[in-house]
């Protein structure tokens, strides 16, 4: 019988067996003792799974709260021709048209309504209701339907665009189903989270999946700050919930990454710890008040680092003071390299951004700068940022790798020059006359008819206090040289590699 043949070779080498046992007991003992620290770096299996055996309950206790949002919005209806549709107002062919007959013998469709979706969520029982701030922008009717099918239409109480959310209120008599935001800050990456909402217009959907990620920043504004989630989540989805697995909000869904425009397990959701004060500004004043220096940043790179010979990549780096605003009052300068506002280390840019946008205006703090080789305290008061976008975050330079020299034919600024190229009789600094093609600076984005108003963190008004500067960053082994460049309007510091 099949069975017969092992038992028939264990008792025919009784001490060969033991033997070999014995001997891969062994093996597996040396192996596992050759392996350092490998007992320590092996979990201990959990008792039972992570995940939950169920959402339903956490899902019918808040889908209720959920809402779609419709929107009705204004779109401008093509004109058209036999053979093809008119080109737009305003262009040479239009006015051809209009000029020389042709338009006054067609119709002349206006405006039409074009209608976009998305979600919500009733946060009391008035029927206030947090949504994106795109999914209503420029609406001239919302509708909202509830989990039961009833249809209200609301109003918009408040926008913030810098965050993407909008709150909205609906008028019932009835109390309404509502969720409240939780605390996102001890979400961790592995979680499980819910999203609700609308996607493609479907109704309600209910999407698992976990965190991915904490702290993306996707660009989309100077706040950023989103959970990923690889929750299915697509157009329609936006302005929706999404929960944890107690059924509590932690953030609004509002992006995906997407190269279709459908869902490829990359998802962004606002946490709640941001929308809840946003939401609760909007309510009370309808607006949200921030906190403002009035000065133009960028992340201390590699680059910039090595190049002001900091032991650390971390801080923020000032490009531009604008005048007559808190900064300029307190004495923050361009080059001023802030490592600690308000008592809190600033590691990268947006950690400013966040923090002095959630200080009251008037409010005193210290912020503590490196300059020139020397650590300052300065005390500043916060102001009110105002309603129109006077800052912008400048973009990090990118390392143009090594070059024996910078490619710069720099000028001083004489009163010729000055009249020649209109620039105002207040701008200090060094005209770049000429920039090398393919050089460094050339690679750096340097163009010429720049000004170069910094080296490093010292203001410079002669070629030679240039040239002398680069010449000790190159004595110091410095990978690269710190200018503030002037171009186009924008101040921004650029490091430029030196051989």
């Amino acid at each position: 019988m099949p069975s017969t043949r092992p038992t028939t070779v264990c008792r025919r080498h009784p001490a060969r067996s033991a033997a070999t046992l014995s001997l891969a007991g062994l093996l597996s003992a040396l192996l596992l003792t050759a392996q350092p620290g490998h007992a320590d770096s092996v979990p201990d299996p959990l008792n039972a799974p992570a995940g939950p055996a169920s959402f339903a309950d956490v899902v019918e206790r808040v889908t209720p709260a959920v809402v779609n949002v419709t929107v009705a919005q204004e779109a401008r209806q093509a004109l058209s021709i036999p053979g093809g549709p008119l080109p737009d107002e305003g262009s040479p062919l239009y006015e051809f048209f209009k000029r020389f007959g042709g338009l006054g013998e067609m119709p002349m469709p206006g405006p039409r309504q074009r209608e976009g979706e998305g979600s919500g969520f009733i946060i009391d029982a008035e029927g206030h209701i947090v949504t994106n701030n795109h999914v209503v922008d420029g609406a001239t009717r919302i509708e909202i339907t509830l989990n039961d099918g009833e249809q209200y239409e609301a109003v918009v109480i408040g926008r913030d665009a810098k965050t993407d959310l909008a709150l909205l209120k609906i008028d019932t008599s009835d109390p309404l189903p509502y969720v409240a935001f939780g605390d996102s800050s001890g979400a961790r990456v592995g979680d499980w989270i819910l999203a609700v909402g609308n996607p493609f217009g479907l109704g309600g959907s209910v999407n698992a999946g976990i965190i991915s990620a904490r702290g993306r920043d996707i660009n989309s504004g100077p706040y950023d700050d989103y959970i990923q989630i690889d929750a299915p989540i697509n157009r329609g989805n936006s302005g929706g919930p999404l929960f944890d697995a107690r059924g509590v909000v932690i953030g609004v869904n509002t992006a995906i990454f997407s190269p279709s425009g459908g869902n490829i397990g990359i998802g962004f959701a606002i946490p709640s710890e941001t929308a809840a004060k946003i939401v609760a500004d909007l309510k009370t004043k309808g607006r949200v008040d921030r906190g403002w220096l009035g000065v133009q940043i960028q992340p201390v790179t590699d680059e910039i680092a090595a190049s002001l010979g900091l032991a650390e990549t971390r801080g923020v780096l000032v490009a531009d003071v604008l005048p007559g605003t808190p900064a300029k009052a307190a004495g923050v300068s361009s080059g001023d390299i802030i490592l600690q506002a308000a008592g809190e280390r600033m590691q990268e840019y947006r950690d400013l951004t966040k923090l002095i946008a959630g200080i009251d205006a008037g409010t005193p703090i210290e912020l503590v700068v490196l300059r020139s080789g020397e650590t300052l305290t300065i005390p500043v008061t916060i102001g009110q940022m105002p309603s129109e976008e006077l800052t912008r975050n400048v973009p990090p330079a990118e390392s143009a790798g090594d070059a024996p020299r910078l490619g710069l034919y720099l000028a001083p600024l004489t009163p010729e020059l000055r009249a020649e190229r209109g620039i105002e009789n207040d701008a200090t600094g060094v005209l770049v006359a000429q920039v090398a093609p393919g050089s460094p600076a050339h690679i750096a984005g340097i163009k010429a008819g720049s000004l170069i108003s910094m080296v490093g963190q010292q203001a410079v008004t002669q070629p030679s206090q240039v040239v002398d500067a680069v010449k000790q960053a190159a004595a110091a082994n410095r990978p690269a040289i710190l200018l503030r460049v002037e171009q186009e309007g924008e101040q921004r510091f650029v490091a430029v590699p030196i051989g």
